[in-house]
């Protein structure tokens, strides 16, 4: 089941879901809107290792826009900081985002319960488009969770991304043993 938008403003009351900056208007039915933050960055290097780290250079979007372009890979950030303490958050693109060829992640939708930041998003299209910070990128949708947690994400270890600031975060799995 997701919750719907009366469930997560409840949630919000309850302080187990928390957006900022908060907008009432962008809550949907059953979603939150979220919205591409001013930061992107893309890998300085054309052949990335998953052994090693792959540094990022970052860069702004200005106020008139940027073009993204088909194959490069940018990391992008949603405007908002977001908590989950109750609930498997998903992080899914808008229809109206997809209409466009944007893509705004290629396998990382899902977020953990105690995830807490801002999402990195792992950004690409189809062909070019100009980009806006502050623009409606994705929408979040909650799931209950059946049972209890042992360990909240960011109360892990070894969470890599937990307290996501906000600038995209580069892979981290070169932090892996393998």
């Amino acid at each position: 089941m997701i919750l719907s938008d009366t469930r997560i403003l409840e949630e919000i009351d309850k302080g187990t879901i928390k957006l900022r900056p908060y907008k009432r208007d962008c809550l949907g039915s059953n979603s939150y809107d979220v919205h591409l933050g001013k930061h992107l960055a893309t890998y300085r290097e054309h052949i990335l290792d998953a052994k090693k780290h792959n540094e990022i250079e970052y860069f702004d979007i200005p106020d008139e826009g940027f073009v993204l372009y088909p194959h490069i890979f940018y990391l992008g950030v949603t405007l908002e900081y977001t908590e989950t303490h109750a609930h498997v958050p998903f992080l899914e693109g808008k229809s109206s985002t997809g209409r466009l060829g944007i893509d705004i992640h290629a396998t990382a939708g899902k977020g953990d319960v105690g995830f807490c930041g801002h999402w990195t998003l792992e950004i690409s299209v189809k062909q070019p488009v100009k980009v806006y910070h502050g623009m409606p990128i994705g929408q979040l949708i909650y799931f209950p969770v059946d049972g209890e947690i042992e360990v909240k994400y960011n109360q892990k270890k070894n969470a890599k991304y937990s307290d996501q600031p906000d600038r995209p975060v580069e892979s981290m799995m070169w932090k892996n043993l393998f």
